[in-house]
């Protein structure tokens, strides 16, 4: 579609969206004063942001007013994974969840999974979304699962060369993990037939130094997807792997500047700025103009095949993980960046404090005291981020593991 064509077709979408919630009990009085249907995309602005905090129940237990039907009509319970409070309740009726099928089939596409595929879901399958939209997906497009959830890694590496897989399902973090377990085993990856890694979940897919890392140790092409339990899945790689589409036949797409006060402006082209999303096909969850906290770089007009906004570098990091060090804007996705240089897998942290009222930046890193130069990391961060972030060694194993989300980012500012 031309850029007239899709806005046109989202439109149409959104109306028919809005029409329906008008005695929605999230909506009905964020939309009082919206009258339906818009003659524009331009009136999207009369609509009230929505943040988490309007998501979330008062307790664990209870489910948050966007899920208004009928509990006998939802089909799919699955939780956030909580890094903002405790896990919100998280609910599809059948036609949602084909609906999140149907977005996946474009991070298939771009990952050219066909039918005759094996897929190793190197991922626990509990309440969190994780891959469980993934597997399905999958499934639909006749590739064969194999699932991998309640096994140790070193039992994964072995059931995904015995089972021939050819496709991995995971998040970047625990690509790199495998490639560190398999390396501790004396396991060749290059003896394996993993050709793509589809991954999600963090940040990691779309920066390069990661995406190099993980494709260097599996000989095996990363392809990046981003989503949300609480949005649905709206993003795959480009062409080139160096930044994601977001999937605008069914999300609505701002990024948008906001200022101390409040206010707001559009992110100009190549302008970091913050993912607001309208989604359009998720009608027993629908959100409305939803502040996802991700930080993306916009382009609208670029040479790719594929028309959608092309974000690049894919998610840079998190609004509210960004830390100001004396004037330094620093994101957690730029210092793993920095780190992946010196050292492909080893495995740190970074661990935010509050010193005299000015945020503090330290890392701990994995590694063998005979090959570890604290200086020469240090060194990097003060090239490019014009940044003393210092850097200390812990010995090898003693920092914790996730196959889930990563949990590098330890904020320590709220204590101080």
């Amino acid at each position: 579609m031309t850029r007239a064509e899709l806005q046109s077709w989202q439109l149409k979408r959104l109306n028919q969206l809005g029409a329906s919630l008008l005695h929605h009990p999230l909506y009905a009085e964020r939309l009082a004063d919206v009258s339906f249907p818009l003659s524009s995309l331009d009136e999207l602005h009369r609509i009230r942001f929505l943040n988490k905090s309007d998501l979330l129940g008062r307790s664990s237990s209870e489910p948050s007013r966007l899920f208004h039907r009928n509990r006998q009509e939802y089909v799919r319970f699955h939780q956030t994974s909580g890094s903002r409070g405790w896990p919100m309740p998280v609910l599809d009726t059948d036609a949602d969840w084909a609906w999140w099928i149907e977005c996946w089939q474009y991070v298939l596409d771009a990952a050219e999974v066909t039918a005759s595929d094996v897929a190793m879901m190197a991922f626990s399958f509990g309440p969190f979304i994780g891959f469980w939209s993934a597997n399905d997906a999958l499934v639909h497009r006749g590739a064969l699962v194999v699932p991998g959830g309640g096994l140790s890694t070193l039992a994964r590496l072995k059931l995904l060369a015995d089972q021939r897989c050819t496709v991995l399902c995971c998040t970047p973090t625990y690509a790199l993990h495998m490639a560190s377990v398999a390396k501790e085993h004396g396991i060749n990856l290059a003896d394996n037939r993993i050709s793509r890694i589809i991954v999600a979940g963090e940040p990691g897919g779309s920066v390069p130094n990661v995406r190099a890392a993980i494709e260097s140790q599996w000989n095996a092409r990363v392809v990046d997807h981003a989503g949300a339990s609480e949005l649905g899945a709206w993003g795959f790689a480009s062409e080139d792997d160096t930044g994601l589409h977001v999937i605008e036949s069914e999300f609505i797409t701002e990024v948008l500047v906001f200022q101390p006060d409040g206010t707001y402006v559009q992110a100009e082209p190549g302008q970091r700025g913050e993912l607001v999303m309208t989604n359009l096909g998720r009608l027993g969850g629908p959100v409305m103009r939803y502040r996802t906290g991700d930080m993306v770089e916009p382009v609208w007009e670029h040479t790719f095949e594929c028309r959608f906004v092309h974000l690049n570098g894919g998610v840079i990091g998190r609004a509210d993980d960004m830390l100001v060090i004396r004037g330094v804007n620093v994101f957690p996705s730029s210092i793993e960046s920095i780190v992946r240089e010196i050292d492909p897998t080893a495995e740190f942290r970074m661990i935010a404090s509050r010193q005299d009222e000015m945020d503090q930046l330290k890392i701990e890193i994995e590694a063998d005291p005979s090959r570890f130069n604290a200086g020469e990391l240090e060194e990097r961060f003060r090239e490019r981020l014009a940044l003393r972030v210092p850097v200390s060694r812990v010995d090898v194993g003693t920092l914790p593991r996730s196959e889930g989300k990563s949990k590098r980012w330890v904020d320590e500012r709220m204590d101080s």
